[in-house]
């Protein structure tokens, strides 16, 4: 069903009718409302493994964090503009911090994304943190800060922008803390792209319900100012290589074109920044190859190379794909442009390092029901409907004849019930 729904998406001129508004970002299912404080004395307090929603304008929030002394933690904010706003600087972006109650910045910290000259809105996402690090501040349990600031150029849009913020804890090491020798270089040339016909995948309005994708040639359609979000599987060891391509338009006006009409970045699973590409597009056949990420390595988190330094954690990594807006001033507004993703996911996975516990609960490992998902084509909703099911029928199964047959008759009477209750409103 998701590749039938694909497919009807990706076509051009299907599914979109003149001057039809583009999908808002998705928030995350059960987000908390909070409002950040001008000031630390009053910032509200978030939690570890919670999603929450704010309004940020210009200027900086502040948000309070307890933490312990045993794990690293992450604080995401994916600042989404209003359609059309105004941004006319690479100086707009968004900035994440954690920093201690003195004002120092914690290893790890600020992460910090821009929009880009000329880039136009579109969802962007920073991350910051506290990271474990032998010698280093921010290693004691107790009280921290969060500082998000919107940076926004003088003629910008003033206007405060919804905002997603995401806590996520990655348990230590039986080890402990102390730095590991981190590669100085890794295998950065592009992989030949896989050449296979392309299978229909419809990306999502954001990280919520990105779409999932595995190593393969996957298609969709972009309008001007639309941004997809697709995330893929990738394990301790393995790097992740993107192209994406555009296909010609159908032109309205000769001779123009956008000198960022075609945006690619990577996100890591806690929603950092790792690599942002772009492009000119003039209505022609245009494309992108970004260099691979470098193998999965918790040691790469003490590397001098930032690029590096990102690919730190196993779990779900993210592909958003923007055309830019300026593309609407040469295009068919109503018209798709198709968008073909070529993706490799190299190497094999090798085992996770021995952490104190699991990390797969706030998403910092690759499991069997996210490569059935790749697998499937599922955003994460439908994949977490899927993984209730397979372990619904998993208990099922190892129950035997004797729990199914007890379904049964809870099934059987749940349908005695309701037929006494129609009859009983019917009388």
């Amino acid at each position: 069903m998701a590749a039938a729904l694909g497919l009807v998406a990706a076509l051009p001129g299907v599914g979109y009718a003149t001057g039809e508004p583009l999908p808002s970002y998705r928030p995350a299912p059960g987000a908390q409302k909070v409002q950040g404080a001008a000031s630390t004395a009053d910032a509200p307090q978030l939690e570890p493994g919670r999603v929450y929603t704010d309004a940020l304008a210009p200027g900086e929030r502040f948000y309070r964090l307890n933490l312990d002394d045993r794990s690293t933690v992450y604080v995401s904010a994916v600042l989404q503009p209003s359609p059309g706003a105004k941004i006319d600087s690479g100086g707009d972006g968004v900035e994440v911090g954690v920093m201690t109650t003195a004002g120092r910045d914690c290893p790890g910290s600020p992460g910090r994304t821009a929009f880009g000259y000329g880039s136009g809105a579109r969802p962007i996402g920073a991350a910051g943190g506290r990271l474990l690090k032998e010698d280093a501040d921010c290693q004691q349990a107790g009280v921290y800060y969060v500082k998000v600031t919107r940076e926004a150029a003088k003629g910008s849009d003033r206007t405060p922008w919804p905002v997603e913020l995401k806590v996520s804890r990655e348990p230590g090491l039986r080890t402990g803390s102390a730095p590991l020798a981190a590669p100085s270089s890794w295998p950065s040339a592009p992989p030949v792209p896989p050449g296979s016909q392309a299978v229909p995948r419809e990306g999502g309005t954001g990280f919520n319900d990105a779409r999932a994708l595995g190593a393969g040639v996957w298609r969709d359609g972009l309008r001007p100012g639309q941004t997809r979000f697709y995330r893929v599987p990738v394990d301790w060891g393995q790097q992740l290589a993107v192209s994406a391509e555009l296909a010609a338009a159908k032109r309205t006006k000769e001779y123009a074109s956008a000198s960022k009409g075609l945006m690619v970045s990577v996100y890591t699973p806690y929603r950092g920044l790792l690599e942002d590409e772009d492009g000119s597009y003039d209505g022609k056949q245009a494309g992108l190859t970004l260099p691979p990420t470098a193998p999965v390595a918790y040691e790469n988190r003490f590397a001098s190379d930032g690029a590096l330094r990102s690919a730190r954690v196993a779990g779900w990594y993210y592909v958003a794909v923007t055309l830019g807006e300026k593309v609407a001033e040469f295009t068919e507004d109503a018209t798709p442009v198709p968008l073909t993703l070529r993706l490799n996911v190299e190497n094999r996975a090798v085992p996770a390092p021995p952490y104190t516990e699991s990390p797969a609960a706030q998403g910092f490992a690759v499991r069997e029901d996210d490569r059935a998902a790749a697998r499937d084509g599922l955003t994460e909703p439908e994949s977490l409907a899927a993984a209730d099911r397979r372990r619904t029928m998993g208990v099922v199964a190892a129950g035997g004849f004797g729990t199914g047959t007890v379904l049964l008759l809870v099934l059987g009477g749940w349908l005695l019930l309701a037929r006494r209750g129609r009859s009983g409103r019917s009388a």
